[in-house]
């Protein structure tokens, strides 16, 4: 079974997820994901690759604790293995010399947005990096995008930073600064994401985000992360999970990611009783 190599807590409720992997780390390109298992007795949960190294044969995700998988996640330590780890699954991001491309990046999206700006810096574009985070002590990988961004801005709300703007009116202001922006990829939480696709609309920049529905088997089997993109149903594991924020019927996807909100409840106040007696 696959070794976890390392996991580590980067900020308060957010963990980093270091397995060796090296079939999966040999394939993966950015904007790709894996899927994982806690245990036996858990549930698949799709997490973003947000770095690997095919030397060392690891691939590694960053992850919010949400419920009671992730924090079963969160107590696992080094030399521990994982039941399944199944990987790179989805389309890798469309990767080319655009121009000039923002990188908005909140909370466990500030991991997935890191590989995608780095492929994107590597295919020659001028890198603009917009992170969002309510504290200052809660923004990680600072330097990481320092390496792979051309300007990068941080917005907290407690004023650390750039500003305590949230990054949809970043970006707004952005576009009255900036000559030309040619494409924008946001990654977070559902809002984030919609937030960020309304705020480029009047300007016609198409913003890719990568959606993040229920999912079961991540290989377009189950039906359960499918999502409205320009009026079709498509699946998010296989014809994502990158989309055109300004196709996404976001209403539905907000909908649909509470379904089982009230049984997630139910389940992680089960485990912690059990868990801490």
């Amino acid at each position: 079974m696959p070794e976890i190599l390392r996991r580590e807590r980067l900020v308060p409720n957010i963990h980093l997820l270091e397995v060796r992997a090296p079939e999966i780390a040999a394939k993966c390109r950015a904007g790709q994901f894996m899927i994982v298992m806690p245990d036996v007795r858990g549930e698949r949960i799709p997490l973003t690759i947000a770095d690997w190294n095919a030397k060392r044969g690891s691939v590694t995700a960053v992850f919010m604790l949400v419920g009671t998988s992730t924090h079963k996640l969160s107590l696992l330590k080094a030399g521990d293995e994982l039941p399944v780890v199944v990987g790179p699954l989805g389309k890798p991001s469309d990767i080319r010399n655009y121009g000039t491309v923002v990188c908005a990046g909140g909370c466990f999206g500030i991991a997935a947005i890191y590989p995608i700006a780095r492929a994107l810096k590597e295919a020659g574009n001028r890198v603009i990096t917009l992170i969002d985070v309510k504290a200052n002590y809660l923004f990680y990988w600072e330097n990481k995008f320092k390496r792979v961004s051309d300007r990068i801005s941080v917005s907290s709300r407690d004023s650390f930073y750039d500003s305590k703007e949230y990054i949809p009116h970043q970006l707004q202001t952005l576009i009255g600064e900036e000559k030309k922006i040619d494409r924008v990829v946001a990654i977070g939480c559902t809002y984030l994401m919609y937030s960020c696709s309304e705020a480029t609309r009047a300007a016609g920049i198409r913003t890719m985000v990568s959606l993040n529905p229920i999912m079961v088997d991540g290989t377009g089997m189950c039906g359960a992360c499918r999502v409205t993109a320009d009026g079709k149903t498509k699946f998010a594991c296989v014809d994502g999970p990158d989309f055109d924020g300004h196709t996404i019927d976001w209403q539905e996807l907000f909908a649909r990611r509470k379904s089982y909100f009230d049984d997630e409840v139910r389940s992680y106040c089960d485990w912690e009783r059990n868990e801490f007696p």
